[in-house]
């Protein structure tokens, strides 16, 4: 069960709307990842780095939008900054689906 937090906690997470411009590799990670560069339009381009190596491919990320939170603090793996985190579920396997909009939408649009 998860604990309950305000409505006031939840509007202090910024989710955002941005379509990746580039996609890597990232040997250096402990877990299988990619190191992404999204763009946020306005907010300008950021890197997560996202263990999504399952079922995406570099070239299914590639120009692909995603929901991701942008206002969390950079957060350094290996030798990677990540400034923003990517949403995706868990599936029965464990697997990380995406969390996208089901219409292109605006890079840098907040998700209310």
């Amino acid at each position: 069960m998860s604990k309950s937090i305000s409505f006031e906690d939840f509007t202090k997470i910024d989710i955002r709307i941005g379509t990746i411009i580039e996609v890597n590799d990232f040997p250096k990670a402990k877990k299988p990842a990619y190191q992404l560069k999204i763009d946020f339009g306005e907010l300008g381009i950021k890197n997560s780095s996202a263990q999504i190596t399952d079922l995406y491919s570099k070239n299914d990320l590639l120009q692909r939008q995603v929901t991701a939170v942008v206002n969390f603090n950079s957060k350094q793996i290996a030798n990677f900054m990540s400034e923003c985190l990517v949403l995706g579920v868990a599936n029965t396997k464990g697997e990380i689906v995406l969390l996208k909009a089901r219409k292109k939408i605006k890079n840098g649009e907040q998700v209310s």
